[in-house]
Order: C-alpha cells, then sequence, then structure tokens
C-alpha cells in the first residue's frame, strides 16, 4: 500500500488523474448521446445531435469540475457530501417534469399562495393564467393505469391512410420495428400519457409546449384541499425570491423546488455533523435516488425525511447533553408537526441513551414527557388553525368515498388481529418487501427497473462499509434497534390501513416505499453492528467513508440519468 500513498502525495500524478478523469467523463458523455440517438431514434424524431451532445458534454464538465473542486477544499466528510447531495439533488429537480412527485400540485399551489402573503385557506380564490397554465400543462400521472401499445403509422404512411381502422396488438416490441410504413409501440415504463380511452398519446415535452404556447386557459385553477402552512414556508420563501426577479410560474416552480432541498441538504450535513461512525449507512440512504427524489420537490417528506437523518443519529449517542436533548426535541416536534402521531415512535430514542453518560439537566422521562406534550400540542394548534382559517368550502367529503371509515377499519383491525396480521405479510409478500421498489418514481408510478434492482445493493454496500473495527455490538441493542424498525413498519402500514384502505381489505392501499427509509436507515445500522462480530475491514474508517460517497453519489448521479431519460428521452409514439 506504500506505492498508493505515494502517488497521493505526487502532485504531479494527481494534476494528470484529474484531467484524464475529465475527458474520460466527456468520452461517456458522448457515447452516452450516440446510445439515445440510436436506441431512442433521436435523429428520426428531428433532435439535433451536435446541440444535444454539446448540452449533455457541458453539464457532465461541470459536475466533475466541481466534484474535483469541493474534494479539493474540503477535507471534511459532511461538507463534501452536502456538496454531493445538494448538487444530485439539483440533477433529479430538472431531470423530474414540473408537478410529477406524489401530490405536488396540490403543495405546489399552497406553496404559491403563500408567497403572495396569503395565510388562510379560502375556495373562492383562483390562481392566475400562468399558474393555472402550469397545472393544466402538466397534469402528473404521465404513465396512467394503463400502458398504452399497439400499432401507429409512419410519416409516409400519413400522407396516404389506411381505410381500414388499425388494430392493436396483443404483443407489442418494447422499442420501435417499423416496416412498411407503421410502427409498433410500447409506452411500458415511459413517461407517456393517453388523455381519454382513445385520445391522443402524449409525452413531457408537449406539457412544456402547452405551457410555452400562452394559449388561452379555459378555466382558471382553485383552490387545493390542503390546510397546512408550516411544511411550505421554505418553498414559499423560493418562490417568493423568483417571482422578485421577475420569473414566470415555471421558473418560480423549480426555485420552489431548489428551497426544499436546500433544506434537505442542511438537515442531512446537521446529520452527518453528529456522526462519529457509522456515516457510509446514512449516506446510502441520504443518497438514495428515492430520496433525492423527494428532497427535490414540493412534497413535505423532503422536510421530514431530513429530520428523520438526524433523530436516526440519537440511536447513536452516547453522551447526551442539554445541547442534545434541544435539537433531539427540535427535530421531534417539527416530525410531529408535519406528520404527527407515527412518528411519536421516536421517543424510543431516549431508552437507547446511556444512563452513566447522561449528562443533561433533564432527565430522560422528563424529556419524553416535554416532546410528547409539545408534539400533541402543536398538532392540535395545527388542525385549529386549518379548521378556523378556512372559507367557502361547505362540507368536505371522505376524499376516498364512503368505502373508508377509519373508525370501522380501526374497530376490524381490533376484532380481528391475526386476519391484520396475515394483510400485513401479504402487502409485503406482493411488494417485495418495498426493497424493490426504490426506483419506483412519478404521481401514480413510473418503475426504473435499474434502479429498483440496484438501490438494495447500494444500501447493504452502505452497512458493510459502517462496520467499525471493534466488536461494539451489543446483542440486546442491535435487537432494540431492529424491533423498533419492525414496530415503525407495522405502525406505518396500519396508518395506511385505517386512513387510506376500504373497511376489510386484504390488502394495504397506497403504501409507498419511502415510508419505509427510517426502517431501512436503522436496519442498517442494526446489521453493520451484527457484522462487526463476523467481519473486519481493513480499510480506514475515512478511506471507508469516501468509498461510500463516491459509490452513492454516482449512483445517485447514475439514477437520474435513466430518471431523465425515462421522462424526455424515451419513446414517443410517432418517429
Amino acid at each position: 500500500m506504500d506505492w498508493i500513498a505515494r502517488m497521493k502525495s505526487n502532485k504531479k500524478f494527481g494534476i494528470t488523474a484529474k484531467i484524464a478523469g475529465f475527458f474520460a467523463v466527456e468520452i461517456l458523455a458522448v457515447l452516452l448521446v450516440y446510445y439515445w440517438r440510436v436506441f431512442y431514434y433521436l435523429d428520426a424524431r428531428g433532435v439535433s445531435a451536435l446541440p444535444l451532445t454539446g448540452a449533455v458534454c457541458t453539464v457532465t464538465g461541470a459536475l466533475y469540475l466541481l466534484a474535483v473542486g469541493a474534494f479539493t477544499l474540503w477535507k471534511d466528510l459532511p461538507r463534501r457530501a452536502a456538496i454531493c447531495i445538494f448538487v444530485c439533488g439539483l440533477l433529479v429537480c430538472f431531470a423530474n417534469p414540473p408537478l410529477q412527485t406524489p401530490d405536488e400540485t396540490s403543495h405546489f399551489l399552497r406553496s404559491w399562495r403563500m408567497s403572495e402573503g396569503c395565510f388562510v385557506f379560502d375556495a373562492n380564490n383562483t390562481y392566475s393564467e400562468d399558474v393555472s397554465r402550469l397545472v393544466q400543462s402538466f397534469p402528473g400521472a404521465w404513465t396512467t393505469a394503463h400502458t398504452s401499445q399497439g400499432i401507429h403509422p409512419t410519416e409516409g404512411e400519413k400522407a396516404a391512410p389506411k381505410t381500414e381502422p388499425v388494430q392493436p396488438v396483443e404483443q407489442a416490441a418494447d422499442t420501435w420495428s417499423t416496416g412498411e410504413g407503421w410502427s409498433t409501440y410500447n409506452t411500458k415504463g415511459y413517461a407517456l400519457k393517453q388523455f381519454g380511452e382513445n385520445g391522443p398519446v402524449t409525452g413531457v415535452r408537449d406539457g412544456f409546449q402547452r405551457y410555452f404556447s400562452v394559449a388561452p386557459v379555459e378555466q382558471l385553477t382553485g383552490e387545493p384541499l390542503n390546510f397546512a402552512i408550516f411544511p411550505y414556508l421554505a418553498t414559499a420563501l423560493g418562490i417568493a425570491l423568483a417571482r422578485l426577479l421577475g420569473f414566470g410560474a415555471l421558473g418560480c416552480f423549480y426555485a420552489g423546488r431548489i428551497a426544499n432541498l436546500l433544506v434537505y441538504t442542511l438537515l442531512c450535513y446537521m446529520a452527518l455533523k453528529r456522526l462519529k461512525r457509522m456515516r457510509p449507512i446514512f449516506l446510502a440512504v441520504m443518497l438514495l435516488p428515492m430520496s433525492l427524489y423527494m428532497a427535490a420537490s414540493y412534497n413535505y417528506d423532503a422536510i421530514v425525511l431530513g429530520c428523520y437523518y438526524v433523530a436516526a443519529t440519537f440511536f447513536l449517542q452516547r453522551e447526551w447533553n442539554n445541547r442534545d436533548v434541544a435539537e433531539f426535541c427540535a427535530v421531534f416536534l417539527v416530525m410531529n408537526i408535519i406528520k404527527p402521531w407515527l412518528n411519536l415512535l421516536w421517543l424510543a430514542v431516549l431508552l437507547f441513551a446511556p444512563k452513566k453518560e447522561w449528562k443533561a439537566k433533564l432527565h430522560p422521562w422528563q424529556v419524553a414527557g416535554l416532546c410528547l406534550l409539545g408534539a400533541v400540542l402543536t398538532s392540535r394548534i395545527v388542525d385549529w388553525y386549518g379548521a378556523t382559517f378556512r372559507y367557502h368550502y361547505g362540507t368536505i367529503g371522505r376524499q376516498l368515498g364512503d368505502t373508508v371509515d377509519q373508525m370501522g377499519q380501526l374497530k376490524f383491525v381490533l376484532s380481528n388481529p391475526l386476519r391484520y396480521i396475515a394483510v400485513l405479510v401479504g402487502t409485503l409478500y406482493e411488494n417485495d418487501f418495498y426493497l424493490g421498489q426504490l426506483g419506483v418514481f412519478g404521481a401514480l408510478d413510473l418503475p426504473v427497473p435499474m434502479v429498483n434492482l440496484l438501490s438494495p445493493f447500494v444500501l447493504l454496500l452502505g452497512a458493510v462499509l459502517s462496520v467499525p473495527k471493534e466488536k461494539t455490538c451489543c446483542a440486546v441493542r442491535a435487537a432494540g434497534l431492529s424491533a423498533w424498525g419492525l414496530v415503525y413498519l407495522a405502525g406505518a402500514l396500519t396508518a395506511m390501513y385505517i386512513t387510506w384502505t376500504p373497511v376489510g381489505m386484504v390488502r394495504v392501499v397506497g403504501f409507498q416505499a419511502r415510508y419505509l427509509l427510517p426502517t431501512f436507515l436503522v436496519w442498517g445500522v442494526a446489521m453493520a453492528k451484527g457484522l462487526s462480530h463476523c467481519l473486519t475491514l481493513r480499510t480506514e474508517a475515512k478511506n471507508a467513508e469516501a468509498i461510500s460517497l463516491c459509490a452513492c453519489g454516482g449512483f445517485a448521479v447514475f439514477s437520474t440519468l435513466l430518471l431523465f431519460q425515462h421522462y424526455f428521452i424515451g419513446p414517443v409514439f410517432t418517429i
């Protein structure tokens, strides 16, 4: 290993390696564009090769230089990781089209209203033409309930159309196959949307064309059924700043996403700064494509996930002082203001605090009592505010109709516990324990199979790189972490079963993999502790952290490319 140390200390070698890396990245960018041109028929679709190649090379080159500069200027991991998280999130921000993240339209409209200084909820209010055009141009769920497939005429055949109606094919090709003026197509897994049963098939490009066409809006968009304020303070501020600079609705939309991403980045930095060990598994979860996808959106899960990662550091806290107590209470309250009740489970962190090293003035049970009281009071205040300052909404019915009855479902669960356990097990089995769905994006799901496949291995790599050299694992502590993760999993599933699932249904409806990110993180920590008894890493902790940052950051960039490819490059229904 001496030759590696000598190479690192050799400045000429370092400069040569950086230059070689730059050219390697640019060559890969050129090959990527060539692959797009060949596999997705970009030339036949009228996309100029030279501008696209130049744009991709410019972006990849800038990212490479930024990464090299950050690693040269900052030696500490939290700063390097924060830069990596923000840059990767920024890529996701623009690779993901507007209003495609779950519930993003509602979050955006509420944020926009707050940016105007309005903090009440009035159903009679409408939004401007620019905002309404943006919302109507990107209706969400580009991959809706069905997959469009069939045959369409090529340009030559369109000039002389057949008199016979076009019949759909049962087994359409995954890619295009042309012949005799006709082509088969299959939109599975790509961002195409069909309006109505026999309507036109459109893509994201059509959404941008509709927005920039400045066509008159037939009906202005009204207020959403969203009565929250606190989760949208950051996004509202981002929109307000963009409006001051003269941006339109689309520019303001991206400004709000970036503001949310900044909050997520700061929370991740805070979590990594607190950690002295186990950083690789935290990096793996923070840089997971699913985490970045939510962070670079208007969804308030961006803030909640960041708070989860900070709260999870307290599982590893050995010595508690007054500052630690204050930080935990603040994070705990923020989580419970945005998503109450389920996040009360984070009070279990205090059970893992060593009594011998507790140096705070308040005892753990006193901290737990204050946190519980604060969470209940703040959640009640939020509910009161949302109910008091809403006007002209009338009677708001159940969101999913009469089939969903919370009290009826709760009674059903309590009276049929064994059957409900079978429902939980069956739901986990049908969904690959949600480990195989960490690459599912979109409002109604746009799966990227490669991200689904590789995400669990990235989490496993983070857990392995977090294995401490010393055998610090206490069997009781590892079992406690695993049990907490299991309880959180069951609690999250139960919450969705009670609030979103028809009474007595044999599976949980509406549950998504992002809800289990805290469970995967805590289980990764428990796995690392357990592996310390049978696995010894020869590399130093700093090297393991650097490997984790490079691997997870690289996977995030790769996943973003695939996301961009599925939304902007993938098949369209004519060539």
